[in-house]
């Protein structure tokens, strides 16, 4: 079983890193440095526009692709630091939830594909959506056409069980939608809160369960996908299933 995540946008690389396994390279160099390469002859202007964010963050991000070989790395489950991966709180992870969650947990990424936690990455910003791409294609999806689901259905077969849990944002998961081999059961996760009307979807608490949902797996080695039905990480309880979709509301 493999269990999917989105990255985020915020990243941390000034915090001190705890004692980890030795880190891992990504495995799709050559599509990233084309990105990256690419990336760094729109300049900031283009960028803002592309990205839709402001000229200050834009000229930030045409500066990382600038200098993008030269930039520091580090591990890609602790240079991300969004929500999801608030919910993970990989500093805390001990060295063997660590190595489980090497073999068992990936990071979709519009600039390295398809990550492992412990693949070293450097400073960026590309949402997977980014209506752009180098070469002839017109988006990233296009960009890595079937590369990525054949890398992850390979891990899959790896982990000895052909599930995958969708903890991934619409996003992301449409980068390898519909591309994955016929024999992988695909999990998709919803949680929810309990509301006045009834259980409801708040993005926030959403995301963060994400990441706790790959960290509890990673605590309790879990390999067996009907196990997953038991998470109970802050309040939440499974609720029930609508073929492969389930559903765990908290409050």
């Amino acid at each position: 079983m493999i269990a999917i995540l989105s990255p985020a946008k915020t990243l941390d690389y000034d915090s001190p890193l705890p004692a980890l396994p030795q880190h891992s390279m990504p495995r799709l160099p050559d599509q990233t440095g084309q990105i990256a390469r690419g990336a760094a002859r729109l300049g900031a202007a283009k960028l803002a526009k592309l990205m839709k964010i402001s000229p200050k963050l834009a000229e930030l991000n045409a500066g990382r692709y600038r200098a993008f070989a030269d930039a520091p790395e580090r591990p890609a489950m602790l240079a991300f630091a969004g929500d999801v991966y608030t919910g993970f709180d990989a500093k805390s992870l001990e060295e063997p939830g660590f190595a489980f969650a090497q073999d068992h947990v990936r990071i979709l990424s519009g600039l390295y594909g398809l990550l492992r936690p412990l693949d070293a990455i450097r400073p960026y910003r590309l949402e997977m959506g980014t209506r752009w791409a180098p070469g002839r294609s017109s988006d990233l999806y296009g960009f890595w056409g079937t590369r990525i689901a054949a890398l992850l259905a390979d891990d899959v077969a790896a982990s000895g069980d052909a599930v995958v849990l969708n903890l991934a944002s619409q996003e992301y998961w449409h980068a390898v939608a519909g591309k994955l081999p016929d024999g992988i059961r695909v999990i998709d996760v919803d949680f929810r809160e309990e509301g006045p009307d009834g259980p409801r979807f708040v993005s926030f608490h959403a995301k963060k369960a994400r990441g706790m949902m790959a960290r509890w797996m990673c605590e309790h080695r879990v390999t067996d996908v009907d196990a997953m039905q038991g998470f109970d990480s802050d309040g939440y309880r499974f609720v029930g299933a609508e073929g492969n979709r389930w559903t765990f509301v908290r409050g």
